[in-house]
């Protein structure tokens, strides 16, 4: 398992990276296409939407992206919409988290389709503009993501005592919560003075956030950022648990499916362009 977990990790960054690194965003656009269409499918194979009903709804998100993409509308300038996603994604998430999962199939299957769809494609967007703000800023984006990810799995493994949401993800606890923040916070400070050396070209959210709040409000914002990542990622855990699914499907040997490895991403990505935005 371990073998074919770092094979399958390998191919995936040697195609994400030199999309990454090319200057131009229609690249990483492309390709994050592919990704959330693929994000569409699994999630209407989670929710009801049967074989033919997924492969549509994973055509109608791809499809989706590439209009927005042409059309380069304005809309998604406007800082309203993106006020708009945080607080469904704040509110919202504490609503769903709260109910559990016996309460989710009761929800209408096409209310569920359409909020995996507009999530998927205000996630796509978001991904497109960070790109466009600088690859340090993309890459301080998904950092902030899996340093939280990361730092969590080891504190929870060495300190977890209180679960967090047993019902949901039996394995995370607290203490997991708690170290992920932690490494956000000082992932977020050494980023911040890495990049007053002026050694990454770009400037990162940190930087942005920190110019914007300064240090204490650097530091809110992380934790906050943090804990949505967490929201994301219980989010995935429960749809999957109220089907009885173990993961999003297996596209991704070793690993599960794309909404496993992009389930954190979801919330932070709309919620960090929102901050942006300001």
């Amino acid at each position: 398992m371990l073998r074919q977990r770092v094979i399958t990790a390998l191919l995936l960054l040697a195609v994400l990276l030199p999309a990454l690194l090319v200057p131009k965003v229609w690249p990483f656009a492309l390709l994050s296409i592919g990704v959330v269409a693929a994000a569409g499918w699994e999630w209407g194979r989670l929710n009801g939407a049967g074989e033919a009903g997924s492969v549509l709804l994973g055509t109608v998100v791809g499809g989706l992206c590439a209009a927005t993409w042409g059309l380069e509308l304005s809309l998604l300038e406007q800082p309203w919409l993106w006020w708009a996603a945080t607080a469904a994604w704040v509110l919202g998430g504490a609503l769903v988290l709260r109910r559990g999962p016996p309460w989710w199939p009761a929800v209408p299957v096409a209310l569920r389709l359409g909020l995996g769809v507009v999530m998927l494609w205000l996630t796509w967007v978001a991904l497109t503009r960070a790109k466009a703000s600088g690859v340090a800023y993309l890459l301080s984006v998904f950092c902030l993501v899996w340093a939280a990810d990361i730092a969590a799995y080891f504190g929870g493994r060495a300190f977890g005592r209180r679960k967090l949401a047993p019902a949901i993800s039996p394995g995370k606890s607290w203490e997991g919560v708690w170290s992920g923040m932690v490494g956000v916070l000082v992932l977020a400070v050494a980023w911040v003075l890495v990049d007053r050396a002026g050694t990454l070209g770009s400037p990162s959210i940190y930087t942005g956030l920190q110019a914007r709040f300064g240090w204490v409000g650097l530091l809110v914002v992380c934790v906050f950022l943090a804990a949505m990542s967490v929201v994301g990622d219980l989010f995935e855990s429960l749809v999957k648990r109220s089907v009885g699914a173990k993961d999003s499907s297996q596209l991704l040997p070793g690993h599960g499916g794309v909404l496993d490895r992009i389930d954190a991403l979801l919330p932070v990505f709309p919620i960090a362009l929102t901050l942006s935005l300001l």
